[in-house]
Formats: C-alpha cells, structure tokens, sequence
C-alpha cells in the first residue's frame, strides 16, 4: 500500500482555502447579520463611521501574523522590513495630516493612548485635571471607576447649569487651587468648540502639561472644520475611527523632542507588547483617504450636517444642550417629553435609526437610563447624506419620540413602522458596501 503523501487527503487543505462560511459557520453568520444591520439602519452614534473598503482590506491583512515589538528600525523580531514599511507610512502620514513633529501610532485603543500618557508623565498619586463625565468627559479622563481615576488624583472641571458651556474662569480657578500637573481637553458629549489657547494659558499659569483627547473630533481637524490643537498642546491623542473614519485604534502626537522617548516607552514596552500591525496598516490607509482633498469637504459636510440635525430636533419640539452644535455631535433632552434615554434609544432602534443613551449635564437619572440621546454625522454623511436627509432623520426621530412620550417605553407601534419604511428609503438610496 503507498505511503506517499501526495495519495493521502492533506490536512492543511481547509486550513488554506475554506472561507470563513465554510470555516465557522455561525461566524459568518453574524457578520452577514452585522453588515445587513449597517445597511438597512441609519447609524447616529457618534462614536461609530463606515471604513473604506481600502481600511477593512488592510485591517484584515497578512499583517495580522506579524510580531514586531519595539520601532522602525530597532525591533526585537526578525521579518519586520516590511512592518517597518507600513509603521513608517503611518507615523509620516499623520504627522502630515495633523501638522506635528511625532507620532506615535501603536496605541490599540483610546484608552491604551490616554493610559500611555499617564505612564509618562504623571506618578501614581499625582493630580490632573479633565472634563467631569457628567459634562461630557470621558471614562478614562478621571471616573472614579477607571483606572484614571483609582491611580491618580483627578479633579473635575465641568459646564455651567444655564449655558452648560466650559466657563473658562471657573477651569483657571480650580488649576489655581488644585495646582495640577496635566490638563486634559477634549471630550466624548461636548458639542461646542475647544479654546485651546485659553487651556494652554491656564497650564502655562499652574505649570501643567496641556494633553488634547481629540478623539471624535479629529476628523474635523484633519479637515479644517475645528481649530487644531496644535500649536497649542503639548501632547495630542486621538482615535483613528469616529470622524477620522479610520480602524479602531489610537495614535499619540506632539511637537517637543522632550517628549519621545517617555510617551515612546510608555507603549512599548510600559503597556503593550507587539503592536497589532495589521491595525497599523489600516492606520496608513485612513491617514492618506484624509490627506486628499476630498476629505476636507466631507470634514465640513459633518458639520454642516449636526446642524441641520439639531435645527430639525428644535423645530419639531426636542431641546439641544447648549442650544446647539459646532461639532458632528449634540445631545438631546428629553425630559420635557418624559421620556428615558433607555427607552429612546431602544425605539428608535425599532425604527431602524441607532443612537445611544447618554447623560446629559446635571441629569438626575442613572447612566444606565439617562435623559437624553447622543447623536453624530459623520456616518450618516459617509454615506452621502446631506442636510435635507438629516433634517429628514431629525423629523424621524421626533416622530418616534412622540410616540414613546404618549405611549411610554412600548412606543407607538405604527409610527415606528411607518418610520422604518422612510429610513429602508433612505438606506437604498444611499447603500452602504454596495457591492457586498
């Protein structure tokens, strides 16, 4: 009988050639679900955009099997000329797009940037200074239920009960007292302009280190629909999706050489081990998407289009913190309608539209119920829309509201349907991977 191994059945077979409907049956089966649910939906969470194609390629790429701790240049595996390649891409590219020295583009989420930073400038113990996540601040800027907020001394600075804007004297006067030895700007729910000179005036005064979390609004920078935070802070982070439209990762820049090697150490290898280079290279893909000319234009529709959204909620009867938006975010109020943000988000998602609840400023209602929704553009213009489709999306959203505030948390069964006929509309009239 023939022992040659070309007559047996190959073991690898699979390994190389099964697809994943193949492979993992079930998986294949929620992502399908998952891509559907992205294009029969309309996505508002602000947090969240649609990658190109280019990104989703890159992030699932053979670089995904390759190990390279350390940097371009001195790593501590061999076969990395080309993980060289695309790191470097990555780091010249978003020093270009941002207009910084330094970039460091490892981070694998925001909160491993912001974690990073922590690392390297401040001891355990030591005080900083960030947006109270009431205002809309983010976890890692100083909850007492994250890390931030166990292993250092933060002290909140917020928006004022009336305007529910940052009152810029109220955050000099509390860096005078607490004396802070970092300042953060930036937030996850605020949806107003950031002053970063009047911050970098404050950190100046108490000798504080001016850290920016540009996270959602980067894109905007990149775009020139926001004011930079550069020249003006000493250390910027950002995440590389939400309005940047990039995979979900982080990236750390700056301007002083000072800097380098404590942030550069802080990642690797004071927090992370091999960088996920795949990630890395879907970094460098969205970094060159927004250093066209287009991206610029798609910056300012975002803008263009959260006001539209917001103009659209007012008129149909529900309240804009702040009174307004100059960002690609807002917050809703719903508690003229007596209506939970637990249970608008959940009707609105039976009608097709995704958000989340959020806290608004001064909100008396837990954060796992909240009064008020989050809403965001940059999605809903990656696809195409434009002011008349949002101020469409508004009227939607008011519609299906108003069924909840009469109705309670069941909603009105009709009007969501009714609904969901207008955004499946939307939806074909604007596809999402239309070729998938």
């Amino acid at each position: 009988m023939s022992t040659n191994p070309s007559t047996l059945t190959d073991p690898m077979s699979g390994f190389w050639h099964d697809d994943l409907a193949t492979a993992d049956p079930e998986i294949a089966a929620a992502v399908g679900k998952e891509l559907a649910r992205q294009q029969d939906k309309i996505e508002l969470i602000a947090s969240e955009n649609i990658a190109s194609k280019a990104v989703l390629e890159a992030t699932g790429s053979v670089f995904t099997n390759k190990y390279a701790e350390g940097y371009p240049g001195k790593r501590y595996y061999g076969g990395c000329d080309y993980a060289d390649v695309v790191e470097t891409l990555a780091i010249e590219r978003a020093k270009q797009l941002f207009g910084c020295n330094f970039a460091n583009v490892q981070p694998n989420s925001g909160s491993q940037m912001n974690q990073a930073v922590f690392l390297a400038m401040l001891e355990p113990g030591d005080t900083f200074m960030g947006l109270d996540l009431n205002s809309g601040g983010h976890l890692t800027h100083g909850s007492p239920v994250n890390m931030s907020g166990k292993w250092f001394n933060p002290v909140s600075y917020g928006v004022t009960e009336g305007e529910e804007l940052i009152d810029m004297d109220a955050v000099a006067a509390t860096a005078r007292e607490h004396k802070p030895k970092l300042i953060i700007c930036g937030g996850t729910a605020y949806s107003r302009q950031w002053d970063f000179a009047a911050f970098r005036a404050i950190a100046d005064e108490v000798g504080a280190v001016l850290l920016c979390d540009m996270s959602h609004i980067s894109g905007l920078v990149a775009g020139g629909a926001h004011p930079s935070p550069f020249p003006h802070c000493d250390i910027v982070t950002s995440t590389t999706h939400k309005s940047l439209r990039g995979p979900r990762s982080g990236i750390i820049l700056w301007n002083d050489e000072k800097f380098t090697k404590p942030l550069n150490m802080a990642v690797f290898p004071g927090l992370q081990g091999g960088p996920l280079m795949h990630v890395v290279a879907a970094k460098a893909v969205a970094f060159k998407e927004a250093l066209a000319p287009e991206f610029k234009t798609y910056a300012h529709r975002i803008v263009e289009n959260a006001r539209a959204l917001a103009a659209s909620l007012e008129e149909n009867g529900l309240r804009i913190v702040s009174g307004g938006t100059d960002n690609h975010s807002m917050l809703v109020d719903l508690t003229a309608k007596d209506v939970t943000g637990k249970a608008a988000e959940a009707g609105l998602d039976r009608a097709w539209l995704t958000c989340n609840k959020n806290g608004i400023p001064f909100d008396t209602r837990s954060p796992f119920v909240t009064s008020g929704i989050r809403l965001g553009t940059p999605a809903g213009t990656t696809r195409g829309f434009g002011p008349l489709e949002f101020r469409q999306i508004g009227q939607l959203i008011a519609e299906v509201v108003d069924g909840l505030s009469k109705n309670g948390p069941e909603g009105d069964a009709q009007i969501e349907e009714s609904v969901r006929g207008r955004v499946a509309k939307l939806c074909a009239d604007f596809p999402v991977y239309p070729e998938s």
